[in-house]
């Protein structure tokens, strides 16, 4: 087995979980539940789930199939109200219970024995460096931190117009779905559930959620800890399933709003079956551009490690990935693709920093290449080769991190360069300063815009390049980056009227909630009032 990052044995284990992520293996499976109306249940049917590092069966999962299992999540979707199971006018101390089940989840996250026990579970799952994983976990920590109290109705605060008589105001509301559904991904299996649940939680929805099966154990013995805490049994289900099962519940649980992340093909695919009722926050080929100031060294220094982490963090396996670096022609002259060569060297199976790419396997990567390597002047930058002296099963991906040099002028040309390879690989181009029309050209016909990167702090370059691109979450200065975002700014695309953001309030309520708004008009009519028709 290869060697993680020496986190104590779990002596301390809270009683809450169900499992020991150190002891998974063949010899000691761990078999995952489903969770329907405040129950844990076992199904008639089982999925084995192998070890991403070794190839070792290590869990079994819920293979529900079915109907007559699944009609049960539709039933208890039905039974949520239109109205929600709380909202502003109906219920209200359930945002104050809310709040206090953020503050205790919060209080549970932050000790080391459950921030420990969650980095090495997402670890033996979606296998990535410690700093990675713990960074998720901090992360989904400070979300509950920052909706506890009263967040959850200072939230959905509503406001009041003068009306045009006494008696008369209307009053806006932050309103509820009431049964939503999550569909989640699985590169960040504790992270983006956490969040997107609890935000429809909070709002007053009811939810049914659906990760990815290779992952899923992690939100597993998240929803035991959310339990632990005072999370309403009756309020969230959850299923192990495949995607025909899902889409089966899906078009029949009649649910108000799903939000899904994940694949572009997946989100258009749900677009058609649940008739536009979805948000959605699907691929990212991302972008980032060098600007033609350079600065320091120290700062080279920096802008080098960043692309580094951009590119080649979690094993590129993020939906805000580095796909694509425009690199201005002072950054090559300043020796900046030697550093990112060196940098992605480093990277090795046994710290994590590189490791099993979960949704592409070695034929695809090579023949991905490939077909980027007969682009007139393309080439090879640094990587390319399949991974040696390991134990990853072959239907995973293992591969050095990678970067392709594409000329400027051939992108838009071959289809292949802007598809989206998700693990440790980018496009690299150069270009010149009277060149930066044809790179907006470029960045303006990709088919998502999620994160980008703008990296110069030439105020003029800035603007410029702002104006005139659309990305939801842009990072801007020469700092700027296009991964590691946290719970303290809205992430999500831009462009889409489906884009779903994720953790902030402005996120929260653009996903979760809808605009209601009451007129009330309660004073008796003037004496002697005779009206006339018109």
């Amino acid at each position: 087995m290869q060697k993680f990052r020496n986190i104590a044995s779990f002596s301390t284990i809270p009683s809450y979980f169900s499992l020991d992520p150190n002891q998974l293996s063949a010899r000691n499976p761990h078999k995952a539940q489903n969770f329907l109306r405040g129950k844990w249940i076992d199904s008639h049917k089982y999925q084995t789930i192998v070890d991403p590092m070794n190839g070792e069966p290590f869990i079994t999962v819920p293979d529900v199939q079915d109907k007559q299992e699944l009609l049960k999540y539709i039933e208890s979707a039905k039974e949520c109200p239109i109205s929600g199971l709380h909202n502003p006018l109906k219920n209200p101390q359930r945002y104050q219970l809310y709040g206090e089940v953020c503050h205790k989840i919060a209080a549970e996250l932050k000790k080391k024995e459950v921030h420990d026990f969650l980095v090495k579970l997402i670890q033996r799952v979606v296998p990535k460096h410690f700093a990675q994983a713990s960074g998720e976990v901090v992360v989904t920590e400070r979300f509950f931190q920052n909706f506890s109290g009263d967040q959850p109705r200072f939230l959905t605060r509503s406001f009041n117009v003068a009306g045009d008589r006494p008696g008369q105001q209307s009053t806006g509301y932050r309103w509820p779905y009431g049964s939503c559904a999550v569909v989640a991904p699985f590169n960040f299996p504790l992270e983006i559930p956490s969040l997107q649940i609890f935000g429809a939680l909070i709002t007053g929805n009811k939810v049914f959620f659906k990760g990815d099966s290779r992952v899923n154990v992690v939100m597993e013995q998240m929803l035991r800890l959310a339990l632990h805490c005072g999370l309403p049994a009756t309020d969230v289900d959850m299923l192990f399933g495949n995607g025909e099962a899902t889409e089966f519940i899906l078009r029949q649980g009649n649910f108000r709003n799903t939000q899904f992340t994940g694949s572009s093909k997946v989100a258009e695919h749900l677009t058609k079956v649940l008739n536009g009722k979805i948000r959605i926050e699907d691929a990212g080929f991302d972008w980032k551009i060098l600007g033609p100031d350079i600065p320091d060294i120290d700062t080279q220094n920096y802008v080098a490690w960043q692309s580094d982490q951009d590119a080649y963090g979690s094993t590129g396996q993020k939906c805000s990935a580095q796909s694509i670096l425009f690199v201005h022609e002072n950054w090559v002259k300043a020796g900046f693709l030697d550093k990112i060569k060196q940098l992605a060297s480093t990277r090795n199976l046994k710290d994590l920093s590189n490791g099993p790419i979960i949704t592409w396997n070695n034929t695809q990567i090579k023949q991905h290449i490939e077909n980027i390597l007969k682009i007139p002047q393309s080439k090879i930058l640094f990587g390319g080769q399949e991974l040696k002296n390991h134990s990853i099963p072959s239907i995973y991906g293992a591969f050095e991190p990678t970067a392709l040099y594409v000329p400027l002028d051939q992108i838009q040309k071959n289809k292949s360069v802007t598809t989206e390879l998700f693990g440790p690989f980018q496009i690299v181009t150069t270009y010149s300063s009277d060149q930066i029309n044809q790179v907006l050209d470029i960045i303006n016909n990709l088919e998502n815009h999620l994160t980008a990167g703008i990296v110069s702090n030439d105020v003029n370059f800035l603007r410029y390049v702002q104006s005139n691109t659309t990305n939801g979450v842009t990072y801007s200065g020469i700092r700027a980056r296009t991964t590691g975002a946290p719970q303290n700014h809205w992430f999500g695309p831009c462009g889409d009227p489906r884009g779903a953001g994720i953790g902030t309030p402005e996120a929260i309520l653009s996903v979760w909630t809808c605009h209601r708004e009451i007129i009330h008009d309660t004073d008796v009519a003037p004496s002697g009032f005779k009206g006339q028709q018109s």
